[in-house]
This record gives structure tokens, C-alpha cells and sequence, in this order.
């Protein structure tokens, strides 16, 4: 089984580090100064606070004929179209996307081929410090890895990514329609990612009561829209953010921003990755208006 992750950020790196130790033969393309420290260091990781190196191979070129049974593609949304060009002319036949994106993938497949978009998402986060990776899986209750065909049908090719994600110990579910899982996603992080950027004290963001009460209506405004003119949200538990009461749900939200589940998971993403946050708010905000007045 061959694996290439396209993108050694936290999310690639953990991917990497984790199917790597399974066994598997995992190779990372890498860029820039990323590429640098790779290639000179390896990738390191933290494991139960001891420092340790990846099986892995670093690559700086990928070339057409380098076929690999998996090509996870881990960039951010703002690089997502230069990845997909440069992918084009590969012989893989399937690139599982991990990229946060309000498109519906018709426009990803127009670019790299009919076909060999795996939509998927990534249950994980954390940073890389000192050129070490501190990153951990996302507990599979809150948000398993997640994926599913655009056909919504199992098909040969999910059932073999479940059996690696399996092996590697990577929790995860199929659904049978990953753009409303991943609208659905960005209804809630969007929100999440605005209260960090509009705080006083970003790292204290959870005291500040009117950022959560805000935050709490966003939310609730957001999945109410999704659930009138979508029909369902994905995965169901979101729903709560339609029945919670307000006053509850900023408490709830508080308490969130403020553990270490939230620092890891959410404001170190968050603070590292502003462009893209930002972005996709742009997006996703520009999205919900096109339902509203009917374009979509």
C-alpha cells in the first residue's frame, strides 16, 4: 500500500506519522521551508511527551508516472486549486481531499479527472513547535474522520480507506453526502474561528461574555438556515445548535473555548491559519446568501 501525503502541514504530518507506523509505505511532498526542515531532520513527532522520527520518505517532485494507491491531499483551502493543478497529470487514481471548501467537488474533478475526488475531512489538530509536530486525533465522538463518494454509495475504494483508517487506529465514519457534512462543518467553525479574531484577549476568548453569546447565535442562525434549505444536517448531532437555548449554549461555549480540547483543537488552528479562516467566512457567508436569493 502506498500513500502519499500531499501537504506536511499538522494535518499531513499527523497522517503521515500515524499510517507510517502502521506499516504502511508513506511518502510526504513537502515545499519551501517545510521541505527544508524534512529533509534535513525527518519528521519528527511528540508521543507520550518522547520525541520520535517517522518512517517516511520526503519528496519535492511528484512525478506522472509516481502512482500511488492514496493521495491525501491535507493543504490549506486558499492552495487547494494550485494542488489539484499540479495533480492533474498524475496517474493516481484517487486524491482523498482534506480541505475545508464550500464547493460542491464538480469544480476539483473538472480540473484533476472524473473520478478521483475522495471527499473527506480530518478529525485531528494541533501545531508544529520547534519543527516538531504536537498534534493528536480529535476524540471519535466529537469528529471521527469523515468521507464519503460523491455517489453516496460505498464503493471498493471507501472500504479500502476505511480498512487503513481502521488499521491505523484513526476513528472515522463514511457519510453519503460530504458536502453537507462539510457545509455543516464550516456553519459551525466559521463562527468558532470569528470570535477568536474579534476577541479582546483571543486566548481568553471564553471570559468574554458577549463573544460567546454572539458566537451562540451564529451558530444557531447558521444551522437553522442549513436545516430549512438543505432538508438535513451531517452528522444530526448538529441540530442541537437549533433547540439548545441561547443562554446555554454561550455557557456551553465557554466552557469549550477555555479547555485544553479548545486550545489544542481550535485556537491554535485558528490563530496560525487566519488567511484561510477569513476566507472561507467570505465564502461561506457568500454562500448562504446565493440559497437565500435562490441562485443556487
Amino acid at each position: 500500500m502506498r500513500i502519499l501525503i500531499y501537504g506536511a502541514g499538522v494535518i499531513g504530518s499527523l497522517y503521515a506519522a500515524l499510517f507510517a507506523k502502521t506499516g504502511y509505505d508513506v511518502s510526504i511532498y513537502a515545499r519551501g521551508k517545510r521541505l527544508e526542515v524534512l529533509q534535513t531532520k525527518g519528521l519528527l513527532y511528540l508521543e507520550n511527551k518522547s520525541i520520535r522520527k517517522a518512517n517516511v520518505s520526503i519528496c519535492s517532485k511528484l512525478e506522472d508516472n509516481d502512482i500511488y494507491d492514496f493521495i491525501f491531499l491535507t493543504v490549506r483551502e486558499n492552495q487547494l486549486y494550485q494542488a489539484l493543478g499540479e495533480l492533474k497529470t498524475n496517474k493516481s487514481r484517487c486524491i482523498v481531499t482534506m480541505v475545508n471548501s464550500v464547493d460542491d467537488y464538480s469544480k476539483w474533478e473538472q480540473i484533476c479527472g472524473r473520478g478521483r475526488i475522495l471527499p473527506a475531512f480530518p478529525g485531528a489538530g494541533g501545531s508544529i513547535d520547534g519543527d516538531i509536530l504536537d498534534g493528536a486525533l480529535t476524540p471519535g465522538l466529537i469528529q471521527p474522520t469523515t468521507f464519503g463518494e460523491n455517489s453516496g454509495i460505498k464503493t471498493k475504494r471507501t472500504r479500502k480507506l476505511a480498512e487503513i483508517l481502521k488499521k491505523a487506529c484513526i476513528p472515522y465514519r463514511e457519510v453519503k453526502n460530504m458536502h453537507i457534512w462539510q457545509l455543516c462543518h464550516l456553519a459551525m467553525v466559521v463562527p468558532i474561528a470569528d470570535a477568536y479574531y474579534e476577541a479582546v484577549n483571543p486566548g481568553k476568548v471564553g471570559d468574554e461574555k458577549n463573544i460567546m453569546l454572539k458566537t451562540a447565535k451564529r451558530l444557531k442562525r447558521n444551522f437553522c438556515f442549513l436545516k430549512k434549505e438543505v432538508g438535513e444536517l451531517s452528522p444530526g448531532k448538529m441540530n442541537v445548535f437549533r433547540f439548545i437555548p441561547l443562554n446555554v449554549l454561550a455557557f456551553a461555549l465557554k466552557i469549550i473555548f477555555n479547555s485544553r480540547f479548545g486550545d489544542k483543537f481550535m485556537y491554535r488552528h485558528a490563530m496560525k491559519a487566519q488567511d484561510e479562516m477569513k476566507q472561507l467566512h467570505k465564502q461561506f457567508y457568500a454562500y448562504l446568501r446565493r440559497r437565500k436569493n435562490g441562485i443556487i
